[in-house]
Order: structure tokens, then C-alpha cells, then sequence
């Protein structure tokens, strides 16, 4: 009998996208700053660690472009979301200013916006919903 995971038998590309919109979400806009429009995520107690966090950052956000190469994109688009990931990173490296960047940048979820694209889903309201599906 052939091994398969677990998490390959159970999640459809509809569910893992869904999991990947909450990843990205808490990282990159779970939050807003009372009074305006202005979001950030987890990224920006995550990075405050020297070195560490921006190293947690960029491998949560490999982490999406691996599934989304699961998924079956296309080279071009993988590697258009590998350039937000670099873009972010090195950003992110500079002290002070860099975790301005990553709050600005928001490389998740340009990541995520390639991949709902390429299967035509238009993105629910910017909310984040963190509930299982």
C-alpha cells in the first residue's frame, strides 16, 4: 500500500487555500490600529526579535510559497512570489526601520493575492476569520 500523508488524503486545494488566507492574514493584517485603516499582523512582535524573527518571517512565508508550489502554480508566478518573500526579507533586516517595512510590505499577502488569482478566487472581505473550516 503507498504511503500518502495524512494532510494530503484530507485537505481539498479549496481548504488548504482557506488555511493559507488565515496564516497569511495573522501574520501580515490580523489587526488594526483604532481609528484608521492602517493593519499589521503577528510580524510585527514576531520581528521585533533580532535575527531570529526575521528568520521565523521568511520561513512562515516559504512555508506559503511551498503550498502554493503543491498546488500546482506555475514557475512564474512561484517565482514572482519568491521575489515578495527576498523583498521582504532583506527589508526586514535592517534594524528599526525594517520592521516598518514588513508592516508596509505585507509579502504574505501579495503571496496569497497571486494565488487567489490563479484559481479565480476573489478574496472574501478583509476580515480575519480564524475559526477551522
Amino acid at each position: 500500500m503507498a504511503h500518502t500523508s495524512y494532510y494530503d488524503q484530507t485537505l481539498s486545494a479549496e481548504a488548504k487555500i482557506a488555511r493559507l488566507r488565515r496564516l497569511a492574514w495573522l501574520i501580515d493584517g490580523a489587526f488594526k490600529l483604532p481609528g484608521s485603516r492602517f493593519r499589521f499582523g503577528l510580524n510585527s512582535v514576531i520581528g521585533l526579535t533580532p535575527a531570529a524573527g526575521d528568520a521565523l518571517l521568511t520561513a512562515i512565508s516559504l512555508y506559503i510559497v511551498y503550498e502554493a508550489r503543491q498546488l500546482g502554480l506555475p514557475a512564474w508566478k512561484i517565482a514572482k512570489m519568491l521575489k515578495n518573500v527576498a523583498v521582504e526579507a532583506a527589508g526586514g533586516a535592517i534594524p528599526v526601520l525594517g520592521n516598518l517595512f514588513d508592516v508596509a510590505f505585507k509579502a504574505n499577502l501579495r503571496n496569497l493575492a497571486i494565488l487567489e488569482e490563479h484559481f479565480g478566487i476573489r478574496s472574501p472581505a478583509r476580515t480575519l476569520d480564524l475559526r477551522p473550516n
